[in-house]
């Protein structure tokens, strides 16, 4: 279902765009990476100077490799298109800071830390935040869900898979508890 058409007219002005993609490496490790660009449909003035119509301002990159625990085990980024040119060329290298974090534990808090504000760059730090779920969904049907007795990851992370929920009690009725969970 798409959201409802706008009943007041309106002009498309800006475009970003996000994406995620995951990769099984032949050496047993995962890639999972992360591309933003913003777009504008006219032309744009920046201190820098004018970025015209479909040009990106930003076109970053971020790849993280990880092993099947969700560890990082290297960490890459780069910038294609930069809205300031000479420092934004700065930031890529410190993304290897990543390295060692664990995307199922404190991984957006532990990114802040690491990276937030001076220590990196916005937009790929933003690209982080959707890392865990993305490495999740890569792993999607290469680990089994609940085989070795062990409680599924995704139960209580959302709405739909409230523990106390008809979702549960029908898919998952091993794990469902009659009372709402308190969160």
């Amino acid at each position: 279902m798409a959201l409802p058409i706008s009943e007041v007219e309106r002009e498309l002005t800006h475009t970003r765009r996000i994406r995620y993609e995951g990769y099984k490496r032949a050496d047993g490790r995962w890639d999972i990476e992360a591309h933003l660009t913003d777009v504008k449909n006219h032309d744009f003035n920046l201190r820098t100077g004018v970025r015209r119509a479909g040009q990106a301002v930003h076109d970053m990159w971020v790849r993280i490799t990880i092993d099947r625990q969700f560890n990082v085990v290297d960490a890459v980024a780069c910038s294609d298109a930069v809205p300031y040119p000479g420092g934004c060329e700065q930031a890529p290298a410190h993304y290897r800071k990543l390295v060692g974090l664990n995307l199922l534990k404190q991984f957006r808090k532990n990114v802040v830390q690491r990276l937030g504000g001076v220590q990196g760059c916005t937009h790929i730090t933003e690209l982080l935040y959707g890392m865990p779920t993305a490495a999740i969904q890569t792993f999607a049907g290469e680990m089994k869900e609940e085989g070795d007795g062990r409680r599924p990851f995704q139960l209580d992370q959302c709405i739909a898979l409230e523990t106390s929920g008809e979702t549960v009690k029908t898919w998952y009725p091993a794990w469902y508890k009659k009372e709402k969970t308190t969160a």
